[in-house]
């Protein structure tokens, strides 16, 4: 699921908001990280309208300007719900990673005591007193 779509799905899933509500919920919900331009709102609005998981909820007018509230179908809490579980796995499963310590190749042999390991040939390594010949 789209990160947009995601952001829009979690704004709508306490109440019912209108475009901008939508817009200022999402910017909120980033911590600032998701800015949704109005054209991409809508776009989003429209797809998830198609997909069952929104539905226009009510339409009301305000200072002159007409303004529609979406809300969450149960499809939508079902989907929303599925990918916050989806998206907590795969943090769970970074921090475990993380925390095995699991160094990157280009730190492991840094990470090494021994050194980087020295490129094997014929006649390269130790001599017969011990060291290189």
């Amino acid at each position: 699921m789209p990160q947009a779509a995601f952001f829009v799905l979690t704004a709508l899933a306490d109440q019912p908001r209108h475009g901008y509500g939508i817009l200022r919920e999402v910017e909120e919900l980033s911590g600032g990280t998701v800015q949704l331009r109005v054209g991409t709102l809508y776009g989003v609005l429209d797809r998830l309208t198609a997909d069952g998981l929104i539905v226009l909820d009510r339409e009301e007018v305000r200072q002159g300007r007409l303004r529609r509230y979406y809300r969450l179908t149960d499809e939508g809490v079902r989907a929303l719900d599925a990918e916050a579980t989806r998206m907590a796995a795969g943090a769970d499963a970074a921090r475990e990673r993380i925390a095995e310590g699991r160094p990157a190749s280009a730190d492991a042999t840094a990470a090494d005591p021994a050194g980087p390991a020295q490129p094997t040939r014929p006649g390269a390594g130790p001599g017969l007193a011990g060291g290189l010949a």
